[in-house]
């Protein structure tokens, strides 16, 4: 029995428990913890998967007054007579070692990264299959957290199926530009992706202080020349950064940099704000990519003498972004969804001629990764459970 309780005792003066498990591993709960984490209902709203029990009504010097076990619960006495019940499933999950800690944290964040360049096989699913099977459905967000893209076929070739994808994941992101988007070129574009003209790679919204996560592109017409979609990932161009010049990355992962964007749309807006182009987490590693060269802002918050060699570390990394072997070169087809990490990923466009009607035409739409993740924890639940 992997979770079965062998022994449970009280160390510390009563401030610590100790279990040893008939695997023969043993865990460490501090007691503080343990009553803190009460599962009875005057501690615990179960409907709510919630904590009732206050912070301010918590002795953090609490002992264990006393301690009974048998294989699959542990039951704890406090000195107030209050009564603690801990199923040993529940507890074996929560213990506090690094590897059950590393464990955990990859069941609930899906950390696995798969980096590539110009060689990627682009994932591939049908558009119906993820809207109708959970197990699709899965495979399509399992495949956006570890590769970063994954391309949908089969949808009609109108307006529309983005908002099917968004209710399929829970909701779309509103921004100022509306649930959805027309990409498209327009007289007078209040965006330079409403224009004919080639994109260099870039991350979508970085104006905003919290850039939507994920990015959805539905085409709908396509253009027969030009116009092709590029991709690069900017986690593998940050890392080839870091090796060849730790100065040009310390400098793109320190300084802040000024975005804006001003116009008329869904609303009016006035966007700004200040990110630093790679973003760094307490670990060092690398967890959002802001870039966005036509609203990266003229205002410049930094001291004179750091211009140079931020424009030098900048052009390093948007040269290793376009070599040959880093990016990868696709045409979308009518009917064609590709769904993106934006935190990681940055995109292009290859530009193509201007007819006297539209000759392509995308829907864009967005999407929070906590929404993402969220209905990644639940399918994968649910075929788990099925199988």
């Amino acid at each position: 029995m992997h979770c079965a309780i062998q022994k449970a005792e009280v160390l510390d003066g009563a401030h610590l428990m100790q279990i040893l498990w008939h695997d023969g591993t043993e865990s460490f709960y501090p007691a503080v913890w343990l009553r803190d984490n009460c599962q009875c209902p005057d501690c615990y709203l179960d409907s709510a998967k919630a904590r009732k029990f206050l912070v301010e009504s918590l002795d953090v010097n609490i002992g264990i007054k006393d301690l009974s076990f048998d294989k699959k619960r542990v039951l704890i006495t406090w000195p107030s007579e209050h009564t603690s019940e801990f199923e040993a499933e529940w507890l074996k999950k929560r213990c506090f070692s690094q590897q059950a800690r590393e464990k955990l944290q990859r069941e609930l964040f899906f950390p696995e990264c798969q980096y590539w360049g110009s060689e990627l096989q682009l994932p591939t699913l049908n558009f119906e299959d993820v809207l109708k099977n959970d197990e699709h459905a899965y495979k399509w967000l399992s495949s956006l957290k570890k590769v970063g893209i994954v391309r949908l076929t089969g949808a009609s070739s109108k307006r529309g199926e983005l908002l099917k994808l968004g209710k399929r994941i829970g909701f779309l992101y509103l921004t100022f530009y509306g649930h959805t988007w027309q990409v498209q070129d327009k007289v007078d574009a209040n965006n330079v992706a409403y224009t004919t003209g080639k994109l260099s790679f870039h991350t979508d919204y970085p104006a905003l202080h919290h850039p939507p996560g994920v990015q959805l592109l539905h085409c709908i017409k396509q253009t027969v020349t030009g116009g092709d979609s590029e991709i690069v990932d900017g986690f593998n161009i940050c890392q080839k950064l870091k090796e060849k010049d730790p100065r040009a990355f310390h400098i793109l992962s320190s300084t802040f940099v000024d975005f804006t964007d001003i116009g008329v749309d869904y609303c009016d807006f006035s966007v700004q704000s200040k990110h630093k182009i790679i973003e760094l987490d307490d670990r060092g590693q690398v967890v959002r990519i802001n870039f966005n060269n036509s609203t990266r802002d003229t205002v410049f918050d930094v001291p004179v003498e750091k211009v140079q060699p931020f424009y030098e570390a900048l052009k390093l990394f948007v040269d290793l972004m376009n070599c040959e072997e880093s990016k990868f070169t696709f045409k979308m087809n009518p009917g064609d969804v590709i769904t993106f990490d934006n935190w990681r990923l940055l995109h292009g466009r290859c530009s193509y001629e201007a007819g006297t009607q539209i000759t392509r035409h995308l829907e864009g739409a967005y999407a929070d990764w906590d929404v993402v993740m969220s209905r990644l924890r639940i399918l994968r639940k649910s075929v788990q459970n099925r199988n």
